[in-house]
């Protein structure tokens, strides 16, 4: 399905503030003594470096350097959030479980106990401290991607965290799921729109943010997906996956056999996710994700191309429509 965007909603996530739930997440708990160097031999970022109050873009992956999960990781203080795609969630609980021997680790659940609402926009850090007092906007707009802060929200405990995941920056919201209704009233009582899933989705698009199960799969490797210089650290120690990693940076330089580009596309038709991209009469890959573009006024899409054909500026057709590799992101930035 082909998202199309709410001019409303859209120009209040570019120009004010948005909301968003954010129900199609899994959120997992890591608790115990030993939740962070336990998940330092699981996950392909630096989890032991983090302090309470940071976080990383991680990835978990099989052996073979495929991936698993994408997954954003909060150090709260005392126990580690991690949030990730709600149809990996029973997967990587799974096979988390798996790994635990003798170390003080605890998994849970907790995707049915929080509601998750994303406030993005120029204005989010205004209506955040609008419903949650005890942070302030200069306390917000200070947190760096991926910080997170404990709060209360209607005398409740609530946790905010800064995002960019969304393609437009701003934050997640994580209160008990029986408070949802009233955190989106009061969001919207403070002035952010509520912002429907296909508005959400044009704009992850335009920020070229891969998605999980839509980019990226379980026959992904990270550098494919482009994800690497997020998600990945070079300088820790051994993960699950690491070594197949490793030699594709050192021995291979890098070099995949596809990637995922951004392409812009001439006339009005949008592909369809799957549609083929050809370079004259050969089949070099097929789109992912694809949106009319309200900022280019011209369709965009995702999709993974053969590694000859990476460079900006590669002329390809797709469904017949000329197009061009672009530059990600085609609109804006997605580093805060």
């Amino acid at each position: 399905m082909i998202p199309a965007a709410s001019p409303t909603a859209y120009d209040a996530a570019r120009h004010g503030a948005a909301f968003l739930s954010r129900s199609h997440l899994g959120r997992i708990v890591v608790s115990g003594a030993d939740r962070a160097s336990y998940l330092q031999g699981l996950l392909t970022n630096d989890v032991v470096a983090l302090k309470a109050g940071q976080g990383c873009y991680a990835a978990y992956l099989t052996a073979q350097g495929r991936m698993i999960a994408d997954l954003h990781v909060y150090e709260l203080g005392d126990v580690v959030l991690l949030t990730l795609a709600r149809e990996a969630t029973d997967t990587v609980l799974a096979k988390l479980d798996q790994f635990i021997f003798s170390e003080d680790v605890q998994l849970g659940d907790v995707s049915e106990t929080f509601a998750q609402l994303a406030i993005v926009g120029p204005d989010a850090a205004r209506i955040v401290a609008a419903v949650v007092p005890d942070l302030a906007i200069d306390r917000l707009s200070a947190l760096p991607e991926h910080g997170n802060a404990r709060a209360q929200f209607a005398g409740s405990p609530a946790i905010v965290t800064r995002v960019t995941d969304t393609g437009e920056p701003g934050y997640d919201v994580f209160v008990d799921r029986g408070q949802a209704e009233t955190l989106s009233s009061a969001v919207a009582a403070a002035g952010a729109l509520p912002m429907d899933e296909d508005t959400a989705e044009v704009i992850r698009i335009e920020a070229g943010v891969p998605r999980f199960g839509r980019d990226m799969d379980e026959e992904t490797i990270p550098l494919e997906a482009g994800i690497e210089s997020r998600a990945i650290s070079f300088s820790k120690g051994c993960y699950v996956g690491q070594e197949v990693i490793v030699r594709v940076r050192d021995r291979g330089h890098g070099r995949v056999a596809r990637k995922l580009v951004g392409l812009t596309l001439e006339g009005d038709r949008v592909p369809a996710p799957g549609a083929v991209i050809h370079a004259g009469e050969r089949e070099i890959g097929n789109v992912t994700s694809s949106a009319l573009s309200p900022a280019l006024k011209q369709p965009i899409a995702l999709g993974y191309v053969h590694r000859d054909f990476v460079e900006p500026g590669a002329k390809v057709t797709v469904g017949g429509a000329s197009a061009v590799v672009t530059t990600l992101p085609f609109v804006g930035s997605r580093v805060m």
